[in-house]
């Protein structure tokens, strides 16, 4: 995971079928934020490579 003009770049080794690599983002994400991945929310980019998600604020 690295930040490159203000984005997040993560790569997954999932396959991008049946929502695999989106799971495997969530929960990488997760893990380095502190975050429980369930909270973590796809907002836009379902299909595509580029996604936004919505996590919370850590308390």
């Amino acid at each position: 995971m690295e930040i490159v003009s203000g984005r997040v770049l993560i790569k997954v080794r999932a396959k991008p079928e049946e929502s695999k690599a989106t799971a495997a983002a969530i929960d990488l994400l997760g893990q380095v934020l502190a975050v429980s991945p369930s909270q973590i929310v796809l907002l836009r980019g379902a299909t595509s490579r580029e996604k936004l998600f919505r996590i919370p604020l850590a308390a």
